[in-house]
């Protein structure tokens, strides 16, 4: 058993990392450690998605994931702009494909406008085609302040900065067990025992199962969605300027397959949303037997089942059989074919589905006495991080100082 710390954080991704900056920001004699079963920070959802800065155009006014995202995003591009990480500005249209989308398309500005979003315009097919001119779409709802970056290049600058501020990372170790002893919670990983007066749950795609270490969190649990990109060939990337979205479907949390500009200059086309048979399942290949109990043996799955099967299932056609995945990109560039599509990088979201089948569409924190568990952090939350970060601060010095 270790010196007693102040506060443990489990996961050094962008959330428990940004977590650990905004404490020791605050409280720089706090005794902080953080410990994640990867050799390295951001192995997974941090650093493997599509690099965009959101606006918070899609969330609704009063959510967390709204209030996150629009304070997150300023504090995001301060600190890259005082640690000199690169970024790119951009616009992205968000491009109705159908007059039936129209009504959404105007939600969707009022969202917009609701968050304090200046500049926000829904613009003609014409005016569309000028942006982007090989684009199919009736209208359009055009941002012309985004941006994208490399969101490794975050969470490796912090993984720098933290040490020098006394925290200390513990890379390689697995947490197995999470429990109380009187006053202080006892951590026992693969390589040690720590005594702590307070534990944050960063674990992401597993934030669930360290949950249900300490009892809590027996009413939702993660299921992991795999995402899929391919990368556009690269004598064809100048077909896209910026960033291209469909309108989003209300009933799922996912902001459908776009196209984007990437930092590298690579135009990326994607994510999906399959169904994963292991929390890392980053291959179709890829099933772990522990991970397929926990989803079959879990009500909330099947309910969800029947709620959206014929969606689920068109998803696994759409992974499999390439034409698919094309005929819907078309759908917004009607120019690419199957040859203009190579296989490109793969993510997994950690989903949190409650019991009765619905798929949690906001953050959720839960305090459990001097454990602090983040059991739903996906996208924006690459974006938001930093007010997530200080929203758990707050928490913290709030509730288990």
């Amino acid at each position: 058993m270790s010196t007693e710390v102040d506060i443990t954080i489990v996961g050094a991704g962008i959330i428990g990392l940004t977590t650990a900056y905004a404490l020791l920001q605050r409280d720089p004699s706090l005794s902080l450690q953080i410990i994640e079963k990867e050799l390295g920070p951001g192995l997974h959802q941090s650093s493997r998605n599509s690099g965009v800065i959101h606006s918070g155009v899609y969330y609704k006014p009063g959510s967390l994931k709204a209030k996150n995202c629009r304070e997150g995003r300023q504090i995001l591009l301060d600190f890259c702009d005082e640690h000199k990480i690169p970024y790119k500005q951009s616009h992205k249209l968000i491009v109705a494909t159908k007059k039936e989308e129209l009504i959404r398309l105007e939600a969707l500005m009022q969202n917009g406008c609701a968050h304090g979003l200046s500049k926000l315009e829904i613009i003609s097919k014409e005016q569309m085609r000028e942006i982007e001119p090989h684009i199919a779409g009736v209208k359009a709802l055009y941002i012309p302040d985004c941006h994208v970056i490399r969101f490794a290049d975050v969470t490796n600058r912090l993984a720098e900065l933290l040490p020098k501020k006394g925290a200390e990372v513990r890379y390689g170790e697995k947490v197995l067990k999470l429990h109380r002893k009187n006053a202080t919670c006892v951590i026992e990983t693969t390589r040690s025992s720590y005594s702590t007066k307070a534990v944050i749950n960063c674990a992401g795609l597993y934030s669930d199962r360290i949950a249900a270490l300490t009892g809590e969190n027996k009413n939702l649990k993660i299921i992991p969605f795999r995402g899929e990109y391919f990368e556009v060939i690269p004598e064809k990337q100048h077909w896209i300027k910026g960033l291209v979205y469909p309108v989003p479907d209300p009933r799922f949390p996912f902001l459908g397959v776009h196209l984007t500009r990437m930092m590298n200059g690579k135009l990326e086309v994607g994510p999906n949303a399959v169904l994963a048979f292991a929390r890392e399942g980053y291959r179709r290949s890829q099933v772990d037997f522990r991970d397929c109990w926990d989803i079959l043996s879990y009500q909330g799955f099947w309910q969800m089942s029947k709620r959206y099967w014929d969606k689920g299932f068109y998803e696994m056609a759409r992974s499999t059989i390439k034409k698919l995945f094309v005929h819907d990109v078309q759908k917004l560039l009607p120019c690419v074919q199957e040859r203009h599509l190579v296989r490109g990088m793969t993510g997994v979201r950690a989903q949190v589905v409650s019991k009765d089948g619905k798929m949690v569409d906001d953050f959720v924190f839960k305090e459990d006495g001097r454990i602090l568990h983040v059991i739903n952090a996906p996208s924006p939350a690459a974006t938001a991080s930093f007010s997530i970060g200080n929203s758990l601060a707050d928490l913290y010095f709030a509730e288990m100082r």
